[in-house]
């Protein structure tokens, strides 16, 4: 990992509702194959700011800088919609928290995994299938389900279907809202372990937004915690959880231990 060059420089990022703070000033750098966690009670401001990296907000201040293949650092907030749109669909990957809002319900599995091909510009149906039942056979998704519709699958399929859709594209950064959330013990630590493995495997650098301090410490490796739409405290994952400065991140860490 080279540190002197971030994948992600996020500079003064601002997003406000009216007189509302939606976040506030918030600056970091993300470097390739490293996983930065977001927590904090609802409204604190981790949802808006993950929209905001993303594209899928405009921020009202602040820059978003990443590192594309051809120009090196592009603000992604200045760039045109077409721009953003395809490095939606190749360098970037977003995970819903509801993988019905990240999937095409009324088509098949393959389908589903082969549309992110097809929109990068592959034309031969028999590699995209392949690809297709290799990311399904990577995600644990029986390939004989390949031709199943997502609203056959459990809630735990459709977001491994959803993870094998984002990732068979080979992003380099991948944006995760709650990804286990909703979903029972035993299936989120399931998809923990294949997440976990992916990102491991696939060098991947991600930023995860969950309340669930247990998803931060098994995949991230700093941690920010957000409180009223501002970074109250940040650090390395086990450092801030182990030894927690501020006291609304005392008070998270707590809550937890005592539950």
């Amino acid at each position: 990992m080279t540190r002197a060059d971030p994948l992600l420089s996020v500079q003064g990022v601002a997003k406000y509702y009216g007189a509302r703070i939606g976040c506030a000033d918030v600056s970091f750098d993300l470097y390739p194959g490293e996983v930065m966690g977001i927590v904090g009670e609802s409204g604190s401001g981790k949802s808006t700011l993950l929209n905001c990296l993303a594209g899928h907000l405009a921020p009202d201040r602040g820059q978003v800088l990443f590192d594309t293949r051809a120009e090196g650092l592009r603000d992604t907030v200045t760039m045109s919609e077409p721009e953003r749109r395809m490095l939606g669909r190749t360098d970037w990957a977003y995970v819903h928290q509801h993988a019905r809002d990240g999937l095409r319900m009324n088509v098949s599995a393959g389908g589903n995994v082969g549309e992110r091909l097809m929109a990068v510009g592959a034309r031969h149906y028999g590699e995209i299938r392949d690809s297709a039942e290799d990311w399904l056979g990577r995600v644990e998704i029986d390939t004989t389900r390949i031709d199943d519709r997502p609203t056959a699958f459990s809630g735990g399929m459709q977001q491994r279907l959803q993870i094998a859709r984002n990732l068979v594209t080979g992003p380099r950064l991948v944006f995760m809202d709650e990804p286990t959330g909703g979903l029972d013990v035993s299936v989120q630590a399931r998809l923990l372990d294949l997440l976990r493995g992916l990102v491991r495997e696939m060098g991947l650098s991600a930023i995860i937004v969950t309340h669930d301090l247990a998803v931060v410490r098994l995949l991230a490796d700093r941690l920010m915690v957000m409180k009223d739409g501002h970074v109250v405290e940040a650090g390395l994952t086990d450092q801030v959880l182990d030894d927690p400065q501020h006291a609304y991140t005392q008070l998270l860490v707590s809550s937890v231990l005592h539950v």
